[in-house]
């Protein structure tokens, strides 16, 4: 056989088709002794390489180790797994690299790597040529590696799912063939250069808005789409799926990891899977759990075609794809975990290890192992890996996982790092969205606006800070507890955060990625009921998951059949919402938390591939208004008004710290307090003044004023007399209230020093209130046919509720068949105010008062008291309350009337002249 020891893809591992219809393979090991490129064939099918290889007899007493080092090539038969094994001797190491030309190669063929060297676990060496390896680079993978003792380096029992040996011990001699996922080649070669490359969106940060979602979670259990859909990557890029996500306004989804994954051994004991998808077992092939079956049926090119359409689907409907990205570990665990790939071609060099005890690795991710990020292999790996994906499959941005932990140079966070460099500097990587979770587990692993240009990265004090003073301040209230956040601290979260991410020249307030709640911890609504986790289902004694969560349930732990509880808790909700989308920086929503979904006080779901994670949409069915369609309503009109107003249009902050540290006052903010003056010095840093507004001044629009009463009681605000004002939306409104100004309130309204906050009503019914499933038109589609079920499971309810015989009869003079239904596309939420109703031409009028800003942020406060409610908290609401007027029916007075704002709400108003 021809080989050759250098050829053209020398400097980049991989398996590379060639034009003599063969492959060239290129493997990186540092320190084994040996590697073979290995092929897998059916049994029942010719051998491409008959004339090629020496046939193993399987009866040779010699080991097999010893005898695929006697041959350049050679093949054996593999009776229990039907398949024949044809091995080729690599060239190497040529500065690390491992080389082999292979004489036939094809789309779909079946390989991995062996590797021989020292066995020396001690010092860090696991070299075994019984395992066959993955290869690093391989853009499809086939099977999953079994819970055996074959898929161990090292000799070990299973018994019921939990493995028995030392992985210090004797090497296993057991071959893993049959018991280990097998890279697959995809003939992707660029033959017409840059023809079909995918056409990024490129929406500018100052207007992004992220939806963080899970592939499965969010459409296994969608009904407007065919069975075999549900759960998949095709599910998620359904037209109805995506005329959704248009319908609610965000402009990117951000995936949770959709890597190849494997499920850690540990996960695997107690029965359960790793759903989230943070193990990684392949960086360059997609997933083949999110694809449906019949593109798993005909194999890894199927699966990512499948992929690659999905990107291409979302990015016709406008909407930019992120993905969640894991290079800090892999799935191969701890140093007693499985081998498939890393382990096995090259441990001492992919993870990071104790100078002093090469034998223990360091474990900066709580996962076992860490990515060893100072050498040049694993940056150019990584690198590598991201070009292909947003070259090849076409995705827009990533997330990078515990992003400290790929910054570390001799143990110690860097933003300088070479790896950060390498993303800044490339050409494609460069010009797309790059977000870092600021925190891993190592020492100094809080970095949160330490990464600089041109990252962005998870504001945790933004998430924090908001749900203390909408949630555990207001039971702090409550008990007599001073208020841990004030206006200082809630201002500086308001404009941007620019105390933490004003590190660079030119990074603006965009880079703060603001949320409230994310894929890790309560869900929005959960926030709002569970004071504790319940991650009982887990089954690791509910000692897992954050126990610090800043939730507050409102006096009744779980859902309540309080209306008053309800209520307040969708109150808190929504102003949590309206924090987040009134804020600068780049919102960042979580899937569901539009339509209060729960995970029943699971705060870390990692392992619940079930209704747990899986949206429910059953309420999109409901012939009356649910309050998962108002919250929908609400938050859809939020991010609506959002996008309409230019004053969230730019990138910079509005106040920032000069270069000699002295704060730099703003033009284009004012800050009020009720009584309608500029707050005082000592203002700033009282936590009981929670009541406040922030006015940003446009150039061009007109103003907005955004109004915050953190107390629980009304407050009568007095907004800037240079103009009269305009409410376009209030968190009051989750119980038909608004605010109003005092002199149209009823005499019976007058301050008497009563509480009139809350109330009983959470989203009372207001007159003509359509619900959109009444306009689908019949048809034979999957939409109408899950409404139609759904109508009939509901009216069945009604007439059992009512004492007559289910069925299709007439339910309160409604019959089933009359209820018309609305095709595939239709808008789930109410249609928003248009643009042009939200900013008119230039400000007209004289601006009264100076411009005054928060000092700069001080540090984060620890220690958060956590003692859990026990009193029931309520409000009160009488019938003339509820009759309060619709959301659209705002009242435009005199500009210097005060208006009336519901205690623990918060509000944004716009000028009308």
């Amino acid at each position: 056989m021809e080989r050759t020891s250098l050829h053209r893809y020398a400097t980049r591992p991989g398996l590379f088709l060639t034009e003599d219809g063969g492959a060239d393979a290129v493997v990186w090991s540092e320190t084994a002794d040996q590697l073979w490129l290995s092929v897998i064939e059916p049994l029942d099918s010719p051998s491409a390489f008959y004339n090629t290889a020496t046939q193993l007899p399987n009866d040779s007493v010699i080991p097999f180790h010893e005898q695929i080092a006697m041959f350049p090539v050679c093949s054996r038969i593999v009776e229990g797994r039907y398949c024949r094994e044809t091995l080729f001797k690599m060239e190497g190491p040529n500065y690390g690299m491992w080389y082999v030309h292979i004489p036939r190669a094809w789309d779909g063929m079946r390989y991995g790597y062996r590797a021989s060297g020292t066995w020396d676990p001690r010092r860090g060496v696991q070299f075994n040529p019984y395992k066959i390896l993955l290869d690093p680079y391989a853009k499809g993978i086939d099977g999953k590696m079994d819970i055996a003792p074959e898929a161990f380096s090292y000799q070990c029992t299973v018994q019921n799912g939990r493995v028995h040996g030392s992985a210090y011990g004797s090497m296993s001699m057991l071959d893993n063939l049959g018991h280990t996922p097998l890279s697959v080649v995809i003939d992707d070669r660029d033959v017409h250069k840059h023809e079909g490359d995918p056409q990024h969106p490129h929406i500018p940060w100052s207007k992004t808005v992220i939806y963080e979602l899970h592939v499965k979670g969010f459409t296994k259990n969608a009904p407007w789409m065919e069975p075999e859909l549900r759960g998949t990557y095709a599910g998620l890029a359904h037209p109805t799926t995506i005329a959704y996500l248009q319908n609610l306004g965000i402009t990117s989804v951000e995936l949770l990891p959709i890597f190849a994954k494997q499920t850690e051994i540990g996960i695997a004991e107690r029965g359960l899977t790793n759903y989230w998808g943070y193990s990684t077992l392949g960086y360059f092939a997609p997933d083949p759990d999110y694809a449906t079956e019949e593109a798993r049926r005909k194999g890894p090119a199927a699966v990512r075609k499948e992929v690659i359409d999905m990107v291409r689907a979302l990015h016709a409907g406008g909407i930019e794809v992120l993905l969640d990205v894991v290079f800090n570990h892999t799935c191969e665990g701890g140093i007693d975990g499985p081998t498939v790939c890393w382990r096995g071609l090259d441990a001492v060099s992919y993870y990071r290890r104790r100078t002093d005890n090469p034998g223990m690795l360091i474990d900066t991710t709580g996962c076992g192992n860490t990515f060893d990020f100072t050498n040049t292999r694993v940056i150019n790996y990584a690198v590598d890996s991201l070009r292909y994906w947003s070259k090849r499959i076409g995705v827009d941005g990533f997330r990078f996982d515990l992003a400290p932990t790929l910054a570390r140079l001799e143990g110690t966070f860097s933003k300088h790092h070479p790896f950060l460099y390498a993303l800044r500097s490339d050409l494609m990587l460069g010009n797309l969205k790059m977000i870092m979770e600021p925190w891993d587990l190592g020492e100094g692993g809080w970095r949160t606006g330490q990464f600089g240009v041109p990252f962005a990265e998870w504001n945790d004090h933004f998430r924090d800070s908001t749900r203390r003073f909408w949630l555990t301040d207001v039971d702090s209230q409550h008990r007599g507890f001073n208020n841990e956040i004030g206006m200082q601290e809630m201002a500086t979260r308001l404009c941007g955060s620019a105390d933490l991410f004003a590190t660079d020249p030119g990074r603006g307030a965009v880079a703060s990625i603001n949320f409230v709640s994310c894929h890790d911890g309560f869900t929005l609504t959960d926030l709002t009921r569970y004071d504790r986790k319940h991650n009982e289902a887990n089954g690791e004694n509910n000692q897992d998951g954050n126990n610090t969560n800043h939730s507050f349930n409102f006096g009744e732990e779980g859902p309540s059949d309080d209306p008053a509880v309800e209520a307040r808790r969708e109150r808190a909700a929504m102003n949590m919402i309206g924090t987040l989308l009134m804020s600068l920086g780049t919102p960042m929503l979580l899937a569901g938390d539009e339509f209060r979904n729960t995970q029943d006080g699971n705060n870390n779901a990692y392992c619940q591939d079930n209704d747990i994670n899986w949206l429910h949409w059953e309420w999109l069915f409901s012939p009356e208004k649910t309050p998962e369609m108002r919250r929908l309503e609400h938050t859809t009109k939020l991010i609506a008004l959002r996008k309409s107003l230019d004053l969230y249009h730019h990138e910079e902050f509005f106040t920032v710290l000069s270069m000699l540290g002295l704060l730099k006052p703003s033009s284009r903010v004012q800050w009020l307090l009720p009584n309608g003056t500029t707050p005082m010095e000592r203002d700033w840093f009282d936590t009981s003044v929670r009541c406040f507004a922030m006015r940003l001044l446009a150039n061009d629009e007109y103003d907005v004023v955004i109004v915050i009463n953190g107390l629980d009681r009304h407050v009568d605000f007095m907004l800037p007399d240079d103009c009269e004002w305009r409410m376009l939306w209030s968190s009051a409104e989750t119980n038909g209230r608004q605010p109003r100004h005092v002199s149209e309130l009823p005499k019976e309204d007058a301050d008497d020093g009563t509480d009139e906050t809350a109330g009983s009503v959470l989203y009372p019914d207001k007159p003509n209130d359509s619900v959109w499933t009444l306009t689908i038109p019949d048809g034979d589609t999957p939409i109408h046919q899950a409404l139609k079920a759904a109508r009939h499971h509901r009216l069945a309810e009604v007439l059992r509720a009512q004492g007559d015989h289910a069925g299709d009869g007439d339910a309160n003079g409604v019959h089933i068949d009359d209820i018309r239904t609305n095709d595939a596309g239709s808008d789930v939420a109410a249609t928003p105010p248009p643009a042009s109703d939200m900013a008119h031409g230039p400000v007209n009028g004289m601006r009264n008062g100076t411009a005054a800003a928060p000092p700069a942020a001080k540090s984060r406060t620890t220690g958060v008291k956590s003692t859990p409610a026990t009193g029931s908290v309520t409000g009160t609401d009488d019938a003339r309350h509820r009759q309060a007027p619709t959301m659209n029916a705002s009242s435009d007075g005199a500009a210097n009337d005060p208006w009336r704002i519901d205690g623990l709400s918060i509000s944004l108003f716009r000028q009308i002249r």
